[in-house]
């Protein structure tokens, strides 16, 4: 018996479109494809479900020390002239971060080797890149999708089939975080 299936394609490209697909799943909830190609889409996601339960919690707060520009009632950037420069002046905060722990890096390490990346439009400014922002998917599994399956041992994808499709009576399935 296989250990996957081919779905009709290199191994580039079925590594390209389940890259793609279980990343779309993982951002958005739940995709809409065909029994086989779900069915494989739903061992990657999966093993990062419960690559991210199981190190969600694994990170240390640190406090830092940042420079942040200081800014006027305006909020433009105060200037100071030095040597005939104008110059932005800076204060220093302590800001607390989250560092990970080597476990918690290797994890993000190897979901980062899967996932695309994500940019995020906002519906105003459609086409525009001005207003866009990179979504770390990454982050998203430990802080969102990790601690509402924290209390789960498995199981954390749904297949629910809608029939065929019209074009090559292919089975179409709803794929779905549960």
């Amino acid at each position: 018996m296989a250990k996957y299936r081919k779905l009709g394609r290199t191994s580039s490209q079925r590594k390209a479109l389940l890259r793609n697909q279980v990343t779309n799943l993982l951002y958005h909830g739940k995709i809409v494809t065909t029994e086989a190609k779900a069915k494989e889409i739903r061992k990657i996601a999966e093993s990062l479900i419960a690559l991210a339960v199981k190190e969600k919690d694994n990170y240390e707060t640190v406090t830092v020390q940042a420079k942040v520009p200081m800014k006027d009632k305006d909020g433009k950037r105060v200037k100071e002239e030095v040597d005939g420069k104008k110059v932005t002046k800076f204060d220093t905060v302590e800001k607390e971060i989250k560092k990970d722990l080597p476990s918690r890096l290797h994890a993000r390490r190897q979901m980062l080797k899967v996932f695309y990346p994500i940019v995020e439009v906002p519906t105003e400014a459609a086409g525009r890149k001005a207003k866009t922002k990179k979504v770390d998917m990454a982050a998203k599994m430990f802080d969102e999708i990790a601690p509402k399956y924290a209390d789960r041992k498995g199981g954390y994808t749904r297949i629910i089939k809608i029939g065929p499709r019209k074009g090559d009576a292919a089975m179409e399935v709803v794929i779905e975080l549960v």
